[in-house]
């Protein structure tokens, strides 16, 4: 809608947001009115009008089988448009049109914004299926109605309501009508037995239903009497209740189509068992994160452990391999500090690389420098927890051989992602200028456990290639090419 208001209108930001508020909202008029909505605009030189937006209904069959976004018409071939804009009313006049052997009545409707029509809004309704209509149906008219003449004043959408339409109850899900005391008109079934899972045993036509919901909340607080005029529907508002195990979800939506208010719709929906589910979800979500907490406890206490018993140990080389030890069981414990600290099974990668450049540059035998370049970016917590191991003992290896005491240098990983969202790639390069590899030496033969656990670890468990060749200047190049998920 943005590209064809720009391109092909007069409008400004503050119109085109004003669309957008009422596109966002008008699945509640289409759903009423059982009929296809378009929104025309006329275009800047004043001669055509574009459509650029479309909404079909849920109640009933729609009247075009295809989109009409984008259409451009010339003015004067759809006169009832002509009138709407002109006029600045809603135009109900003339015949139904057949469109492929399917009578269609056509309606216009004024879209006002602070005394300007921006555009007209064409209500198109399939005749086919029309038979003597319901209470149901006559109510959702009368308020389809209703709704029309307030966007035709100006007065609909709210602007200081912003409203989640994927969010919020919708007309078949549940719909109240109040008089402009408050006092039920008409309920829907569905509302009905909203109202029955939260305690109502009778019917609610005829009652006041702000007072009726009031007294099946649980609370008898002075907080009732705001509940009364929220369910009263005297303001724009959305709003639960929850009461004998059952929630209900509520949108009050004040009805003035002359300027006065003549009384509200009010939609609700049972979202008993969503609410439940999320509450499952919060528990799971607070108990995993709990156990990856304990887990990073219990991970730094065997470390401690290991370098406790690394001071009691004479051997050099015994010392040496349980310091070792001590930094891979700590690149384990790094990412379940981080996944404890998050709400999903996800971690963003870059920070765990720094902390595990940082703690095995600790080790190094001279002053070596590592710095990190590019992005690993969010990965899943089945891939970040042996790429934090492998980038260990990549990062030791290179700082253990590649460098002698006292020496200087530098060790750069770098990472880039890659690939369509169904094969992502990540593509680690860890690269130093020490020494370089010994004449004949074979990475994928050698016996060094911390290269045995490299393979391991990226071709058996990460499903990816490794690679340790010299680099093209001095030093040594480690490539790690590993398949990943693509995540926002």
């Amino acid at each position: 809608m943005n590209e064809l208001v720009r391109q092909h209108t007069a409008l400004d930001d503050s119109d085109l947001e004003w669309l957008h508020m009422l596109v966002s909202e008008w699945q509640l008029l289409s759903d009423l009115s059982f009929a296809d909505l378009v929104l025309w605009v006329p275009t800047l030189d004043g001669t055509r009008y574009v459509s650029v937006a479309q909404m079909r209904p849920n109640t009933g069959p729609t009247s075009y089988q295809n989109d009409m976004v984008g259409h451009l018409v010339p003015r004067g071939r759809r006169p009832m448009l002509d009138a709407a804009l002109d006029e600045g009313r809603i135009v109900r006049e003339g015949d139904p049109e057949w469109r492929e052997e399917v009578p269609v009545r056509v309606e216009s409707i004024p879209v006002r914004r602070e005394g300007r029509v921006l555009g007209v809004i064409a209500r198109n309704t399939n005749l086919l299926t029309v038979r003597t209509p319901s209470r149901l149906e006559l109510t959702y008219l009368q308020s389809a109605s209703d709704l029309a003449q307030m966007i035709a004043a100006g007065s609909f959408p709210f602007p200081d309501q912003q409203v989640d339409m994927d969010a919020s109850p919708r007309v078949g899900d549940g719909l109240i009508r109040l008089d402009a005391d408050g006092i039920v008109q008409y309920a829907s079934p569905n509302a009905l037995s909203a109202y029955h899972r939260l305690g109502l045993a009778a019917d609610l036509v005829g009652h006041h239903l702000g007072e009726a919901t009031a007294e099946l909340a649980p609370s008898r607080a002075p907080v009732d009497e705001a509940l009364v005029k929220l369910a009263s529907g005297w303001a724009p508002r959305e709003f639960e209740i929850e009461a004998h195990d059952g929630v209900i979800q509520f949108r009050a939506i004040p009805l003035k189509p002359k300027g006065t208010r003549i009384g509200s719709l009010v939609l609700l929906r049972d979202v008993t068992e969503l609410r439940r589910r999320e509450r499952e979800l919060i528990t799971k979500d607070a108990t995993i994160r709990e156990i990856h907490h304990r887990v990073k406890n219990n991970l730094q206490t065997v470390a401690a452990l290991l370098r406790l018993q690394a001071r009691r140990i004479e051997s050099e080389r015994g010392r040496e391999a349980l310091e070792e030890a001590v930094r891979r069981v700590g690149s384990i414990a790094i990412v379940h500090e981080t996944l404890s600290q998050n709400l999903d099974e996800r971690v963003e990668f870059d920070e765990i690389a720094d902390r595990v450049l940082a703690m095995v540059a600790e080790i190094s035998p001279g002053k070596v420098t590592g710095r990190r370049s590019g992005r690993f970016g969010i990965l899943d917590a089945e891939v970040a927890t042996p790429l934090s191991m492998v980038l260990t003992e990549v990062l030791q290896n290179a700082l253990e051989h590649g460098f002698g005491e006292g020496e200087t240098g530098t060790v750069e990983v770098s990472a880039v992602r890659g690939g369509t969202s169904r094969e992502a790639r990540l593509l680690v390069t860890v690269q130093d200028d020490g020494v370089g590899l010994p004449d004949g030496f074979d990475p994928h033969s050698s016996g060094n456990l911390g290269l045995q656990i490299v393979r391991t670890l990226v071709e058996g468990e990460l499903g990816g290639t490794f690679d340790m060749v010299p680099a093209p200047e001095r030093g040594t190049r480690v490539v790690l090419d590993i398949p990943v998920q693509a995540h926002k």
